[in-house]
Order: structure tokens, then sequence, then C-alpha cells
């Protein structure tokens, strides 16, 4: 449940694929003066008759270029190295959702650049090249928790996720290695900054693209992106639609959390018999669990938050389990629930998504988020609705709640 990059890392291999050619057109226009400036990003609005062309950045406001007789247009194939097989083109060529690179002057308010030079990705060609990127990191790729660190040979294991249970694989991370790694306040991956070896954690979640061995028990790593991400459980107290934001309390930490929802966000409910399913054997699979006999009666006598049972308070926390660990919120998912050969994750996926007009105060939710800045405000990555027969199961002890569920990194969708 819950795949915190599965639709980030498609907005990754956009942005690098066009980086890799923009840098060249810097040297093109390295010899003019004085410096032009730059904006990157989406073509979202074009007027011919005034000569403008609205591009939305992946971060910030939209900025209005505008373009003359003098100014260059060029098209480039996502990924290419140099402008050597770049095209001319035309004003009429560029299309709504082609990715653009702007130089030129931008205005003293920053809301306008008078452009130079103009060149595009077309969004056919990025789909394209997006696809290719993810089957590349579907065959070649491995992700989740990592469980060990050994700085000393830049070896990095993580446990996977197989039909068979969960499964350690040793990542070779030394040498030329592209690290990434989200901020702490942002699901964007056009936010992540370059990393490396040393900034990751046990318990980061973490995807590697490289070669695997015969058996699959090593991966040679080329590319790795990694990230903090913390674990929530509680029922909606507040929704705010205008502010795209909801309020609960985290049966973990019992605090207060405001979540806020971004286009990105990936809301989804469970129906109630697949829920009640899975609560079954979430609890069969756990010592004392709430389900078993007399657990779901204790969990309802001993544990409430606005009405959905849950873990209580303990001023003595078990290992794993509220307290400092939880502040941390830093969860290593097991292997997930099985039904014959299909993963409780996987039948999450297949849940059609829901909008957040369809969540009302009284839900009880799980989410992934980022570990932000600060703990009472964080902006959601997944959202699982329709929980309540989970938490009603969860065995008493905090972080127990996720324990059934893998939060790693998804693929590109």
């Amino acid at each position: 449940m819950l795949l915190p990059y599965a639709h980030l890392l498609m907005k990754r291999f956009r942005i690098a694929a066009m980086l890799a050619a923009f840098p060249l057109l810097a040297t093109m226009a390295s010899g003019q003066a004085p410096k032009l400036d730059r904006v990157i990003g989406e073509v979202t609005a074009i007027d011919a008759n005034t000569n403008r062309i609205t591009v939305k950045p992946d971060s910030g406001a939209a900025v209005t270029a505008t373009v003359d007789e003098k100014t260059r247009y060029l098209r480039v194939p996502p990924g290419e190295k140099d402008l050597k097989n770049a095209a001319t083109i035309t004003l009429d060529d560029v299309a709504l959702g082609d990715r653009a690179f702007v130089r030129g002057h931008l205005s003293g308010d920053q809301k306008s650049i008078a452009a130079v030079a103009l060149i595009i990705m077309t969004k056919a060609e990025l789909a394209k090249k997006q696809e290719r990127d993810r089957e590349e990191w579907k065959r070649r790729g491995m992700a989740g928790p990592v469980t060990a660190l050994n700085p000393e040979t830049k070896e990095i294991t993580i446990s996977t996720r197989t039909r068979e249970g969960p499964k350690p694989v040793v990542v070779e991370a030394a040498g030329n290695i592209d690290f990434h790694r989200y901020a702490p306040d942002s699901v964007r991956f056009s936010d992540a900054k370059p990393s490396s070896f040393t900034e990751l954690k046990v318990g980061d979640q973490l995807r590697v693209l490289g070669d695997k061995n015969a058996d699959g028990t090593r991966i040679k790593a080329e590319e790795i992106v990694s990230g903090s991400f913390r674990n929530i459980a509680g029922v909606i107290k507040t929704i705010d639609a205008s502010a795209k934001q909801i309020t609960l309390t985290d049966l973990v930490a019992h605090k207060p959390v405001t979540v806020v929802f971004t286009p990105e966000t990936a809301l989804r409910r469970l129906p109630p018999g697949l829920a009640a399913m899975l609560a079954r054997r979430n609890a069969g699979g756990q010592n004392g669990g709430g389900a078993g006999p007399g657990g779901g009666e204790v969990a309802r006598r001993e544990g409430t938050a606005q009405g959905i049972p849950g873990p209580p308070r303990s001023d003595s926390p078990k290992p794993g389990a509220g307290g400092a660990a939880a502040e941390n919120t830093q969860f290593a998912g097991g292997g997930g629930m099985r039904r014959g050969n299909m993963d409780s994750q996987d039948m999450v996926e297949r849940l059609p998504p829901i909008k957040l007009e369809d969540l009302k105060v009284g839900d009880a939710i799980m989410l992934s988020s980022t570990n932000g800045t600060d703990g009472s405000r964080v902006t959601a990555i997944n959202v699982l609705a329709g929980v309540e027969p989970l938490l009603t199961a969860a065995p008493q002890g905090g972080q127990q709640i996720f324990g059934s569920w893998n939060f790693d990194i998804g693929l590109p969708e």
C-alpha cells in the first residue's frame, strides 16, 4: 500500500532528460551580454496574436515569455547530449504541455521574460521517454527500506518485497553513482537535491537502478533515489476543501496534524469487504492482535480516537512503538499481507482514485508523507481511506498499526 514515489519519479525523468540538453544552450548563449536569465517549465498558454507564451515552472509562479522576430526556436529530443540534432522550428510548432527552456531578460517583478531563445521538448516525445524509463526501472530496479549501511564498502542492505516474503538485497554503491534525495517538505522530485551515501540512514526508503546478479541478492547501482517518510493514521476532524487540507490526530504520536493535499497526492478508499479481510489477516499475524479472540474487544475498551479504536497511550512505550521512535516515524514495513499470489499492496494499487471532496469528517485514514521540518503540518503522498477495520484490529503499540504495510518506492506512472 501507499507507494510514495509512484507519481513522483515520472517528473524526475522528464526534468532530467530536459536538463541534459539545456546546459548546452547556456554555452551557446554565453557570448551574449548582458548575462541571460532562464525559465524552465511547462507551456500552459500560447497567444500568437500578442506573441506571448506562458511557462509554469515546477516551483513558483507562472512567467510570461514575450517573443519577437529575433527569438530563436529549437526543438530537441529528450535525452540529447548536445544541440547538433536540434531542429529549427517556429512559434506555430510550440504546443500546450511542451517543456520549455526560455533564455532572455527577466523583468524586475520576475513575472515576464523577453525571450532571446526558446528550446522545447514536445509532450509526446517526453511521454515516450517516460514510458521507456519506466520500463527500465521496472526491469532493472529494486526498492525497499534500508536495513543496514556499510560505509567502508559503500554497501547498502535493503529489504525487498517478494512473493515468498521479505528478502535482503545488497546494493553496491561504490563508484560514480547518481544519488538524489527528497527535500524535507516536498513530494516533488523537481525539489529533490543531489545527495550522497553519507546522507542515507537506516529506515530510509530507497529505489535503485542497476544490474542485478543471477539470484537477485545483489545489485550494482547506477542511480539511487532515497527519502525519509512518515506514516500517519488518524480520524479526520476538519476538512478545508478550498485550502486542500484536512486536520486529524495522529494515533501514534497523539498530536494534531494538518495534512496538505497536492495534485501529486494519491487518494484511494478500501471497500468494506477488502478492509475487513485485510484487518483479519493483519491481526492474525500479530501476537496479541486486536482481532484475535477478545483482541478487538480489548481495543474497543482501551483505545479510541474520535470513536475509532486505536492504540491507547502508554506511559512506557514498548520497543518500536510510541516514544521517540514515533516522533521520528521512519517505519520499515514488513513483507505485506498476502492472499494467494497477490500482495495486499497490489490490491490497493488497483483501487480507483478518489477526490478530497469524497472524504468526510469522521473518516479514518492512513497516509504517508515526507518528514518535514514542522511535525504538525505534512504534505500527503498517499492517502488510504476506509481503514476503520484495520485500526480497530490493530494491536496496542503505536507503530504496529503499520507493521503489515510496506511503504516502498513505486515506479513512475
